[in-house]
This record gives structure tokens, sequence and C-alpha cells, in this order.
């Protein structure tokens, strides 16, 4: 259910450019999201979608503008890497998994890093694993992994420390329609049931029709904001 009090995000004309300023990406964006809500962010390839993702984990600084994650800025770095520690989970539209690691050893490095349980971590892991269905290859190096077993190990890497805000760059891209669908529903059931907040930038229409909420972005700005 969604709050009605304080976002979980703003972002409030926020400017980002690479080379020096010569590559405006993001051009004033603003855009609030609530505590709880699932929301989809579309637009063409180069529009902007990621470098939006990036600076709101605090991955990416911005030129100007604010940030502010769970009533935190997204400014100092220890506010950003105690963010990502956790309070935000990220699914990147490559995996960015360590290859000669298991699935399983890179699963718990967000556990690890943020000081948990190991055994704790163990039995998140074995859930979100038959949830997922990578259970069979856990124990796999990443090398040997199809990209469809790898995007959705990288899915379960970042729902490790339960998340309240998953920011997801194409999450299904790299799965076959069943298992798309598979991880998705996961997804769902994740913010829906917890009261999460789900940021998911895609290029699929139909996933993005069910979400809360999509807004849509061309070259660098929000253009529409459809409930």
């Amino acid at each position: 259910m969604m709050s009605e009090t304080t976002p979980q995000v703003i972002v409030r004309d926020v400017w980002k450019s690479f080379d020096g300023g010569r590559i405006e990406v993001l051009k004033g964006v603003t855009l609030e999201v609530a505590d709880g809500e699932v929301l989809a962010l579309c637009g063409t390839s180069g529009c902007g979608k990621s470098t939006l993702l990036n600076v709101i984990s605090g991955l990416e600084e911005v030129d100007r503008g604010m940030v502010r994650v769970a009533g935190h800025d997204v400014v100092r770095e220890t506010t950003r890497v105690n963010l990502l520690r956790h309070h935000i989970g990220y699914v990147f539209q490559m995996h960015h998994l360590m290859p000669d690691l298991t699935l399983a050893e890179n699963c718990m490095v967000p556990v690890i890093a943020a000081g948990g349980s190991r055994k704790d971590g163990m039995a998140r892991l074995a859930e979100l694993a038959a949830a997922t269905g990578i259970g069979p290859r856990l124990h796999q190096r990443v090398r040997e992994l199809s990209g469809g077993e790898r995007q959705r190990g990288a899915l379960v890497r970042s729902l490790m420390n339960d998340p309240e805000l998953l920011l997801c760059d194409e999450p299904t891209g790299a799965l076959d329609e069943s298992n798309r669908e598979r991880v998705f529903e996961l997804l769902l059931e994740l913010v829906r049931s917890r009261g999460r907040t789900l940021i998911m930038a895609s290029h699929d229409q139909e996933l993005a029709a069910r979400c809360d909420r999509v807004v849509r972005m061309r070259d660098g700005r929000i253009e529409t904001d459809a409930g």
C-alpha cells in the first residue's frame, strides 16, 4: 500500500552531463515516487533512463539538482554507501556478477558487506533461488551459466538484503518468456506484499502496463506521466 506521507524517492530539477559537460543526459528531471509504488520508466535507448536510476542510487553524482531517498540526500559518500548496503537493491542491465565466483558466492556478497548473518543469508538465498528457478545452478561458477541464468542470479543478489527500494535496469531483458514472467512476478510479490518500492527501466510495454504508474522519458526529460 502506497504511503500518503513522505515519498520514497524525490528528484528535483536534476541535470547530469558527461564528457566535460558536452553530452547532456538528464535535463531538469523532476520526479517523485511514493513509498510502496511500482513505477515503470520507459523510453527509447539513450533517453536517460539508466542515468536516472544511477543518480537515484548515488552511483552517479548530479551536476545540479536534488535527489533524496528515504529522506536522505544522496550527496555524501557515506550516505550513498549506507543506502546501497542496507536500503537499495540494484539489478543492472548487464549482470555485473564476478565470473570466477559461484553464483551462491556472488549472492552472499551484499550480506557480507552489510555485516549480516551468514545463516540468515543462506536461508534467504535458498528461498530466492527456489522462486527464480536457479537453485540447481547455485554452486556453478558464473562463467559457466547462460545469460538468462546470470541475470536471474543478479536479481537474487539484489534482493538478498530485503531492500526497501529496488532499482531495475531492464531486469528481464535476457530472459525467455517463461522466466521473464517468473522474475517479474517475483518483483511484484516483493514490493506489493512487503510494501517495497520498485523503479524499473524497461522497453517491455506489457510489463510496464502492469505497474502502478508509467513515466516516459525522451531526450533526457520526463515526457509524460500517466497513472
